[in-house]
């Protein structure tokens, strides 16, 4: 961390001077594990925490985050907070071909810490696995926890097994594709699908790309349980659809109810930030006031749901999770869910 803090202290004042009210930067920090291409977007109110995010493998942060962000109901949340998108190594247009047998650190998002005290972390995929792991190391500089198909497990020998096979029978492009969609996605999806087809396959930095992915499917376990796990709020999200949802229901049941929101989103596959924006950020909303921000915000699309479930999770000495769902017709004017509850979305 003292290396990431000497690195922060040389850019911190360059990062700062850029923040003139509302800021749109770019900028490239030099690491010991690369150049750090991070975008700042937002505020330069340094009394919040900012919020980070990292995208996951196959995106960049602007194909990752983009729409979400610029979604016209987000800009309230933008113009109180500062947007730290950061790109993992090599990731970033342009970037210079990284040598085989480069391995990614999850102390990338160091630098942004040392900058900003603390930040709110949102990742997707490969990127919700590296804020947990960092949260994990420094439980003290993140505030809240937005994980977008989480699969903290490590790859057993039968997925290693597959995997091998799957590198022989299919190119580096269709591997991603099965990651960041379901089978039923690629059929009812075509056209996102084959966008996001084309855009990898001609990527210029394909070899990064099949860098991160090899650097993500070697990654250990994130040892969670109920104990001894995350301090900080967690807001799970995960579409009905989405390759990682019984991954994200597994990793639900593993942590500590009072603090833990699971948003499962109904009719949403493996990108839930680019295809449903409005429901996501109504429930980010939700997040953040549960941790003392934006407490006059008004909430609009989830309180005009025509079916929204509530499911209030508990456990008993040790046993499996159960559940109890109320379903409720909303009229608006509701108070947000706790943080121990599951919220199920269908609009």
């Amino acid at each position: 961390m003292q290396e990431w803090a000497a690195i922060s202290q040389d850019v911190a004042q360059e990062l700062i001077d850029s923040m003139p009210g509302r800021i749109a930067e770019e900028h490239s920090i030099e690491t010991p594990h690369g150049l750090l291409h991070v975008t700042l977007h937002g505020t330069s109110n340094t009394r919040r925490p900012a919020i980070l995010t990292f995208h996951d493998v196959g995106l960049d942060s602007k194909s990752c985050f983009s729409p979400l962000f610029k979604f016209e109901e987000m800009q309230e949340i933008v113009k109180n907070f500062t947007l730290v998108h950061i790109d993992a190594p090599g990731q970033e247009e342009g970037a210079a071909t990284y040598p085989m047998g480069y391995a990614y650190h999850v102390c990338v998002c160091c630098v942004c810490v040392c900058i900003f005290r603390t930040v709110i972390g949102v990742g997707v995929g490969a990127g919700a696995y590296i804020l947990s792991r960092f949260t994990m190391a420094h439980p003290d500089s993140v505030e809240g926890l937005v994980l977008v198909n989480i699969d903290p497990q490590a790859r057993g020998w039968m997925d290693w097994a597959a995997q091998k096979i799957t590198t022989l029978t299919s190119s580096l492009t269709e591997q991603i594709l099965s990651h960041l969609f379901s089978q039923e996605e690629m059929s009812a999806n075509a056209d996102l699908v084959k966008s996001h087809r084309d855009r990898i396959s001609k990527a210029p930095n394909l070899i990064n790309i099949e860098l991160f992915w090899r650097g993500y499917n070697s990654r250990r376990d994130l040892i969670i349980d109920r104990t001894s796990n995350f301090k900080c709020p967690v807001m799970l999200v995960v579409g009905d659809q989405a390759p990682y949802e019984e991954a994200a229901v597994e990793c639900n049941s593993k942590l500590d109810p009072t603090t833990t929101s699971f948003l499962k989103m109904a009719d949403a596959g493996g990108l839930p930030q680019l295809t449903q924006p409005s429901k996501l950020t109504e429930a980010f909303k939700y997040f953040i006031q549960g941790m003392g921000y934006m407490a006059s915000s008004v909430m609009t699309r989830l309180s005009r749901s025509r079916t929204t479930s509530l499911s209030s999770s508990y456990s008993m000495e040790g046993e499996r999770e159960r559940s109890r769902t109320l379903s409720q017709s909303s009229q608006g004017g509701q108070m947000p869910p706790s943080p121990s509850h599951t919220m199920e979305v269908s609009c």
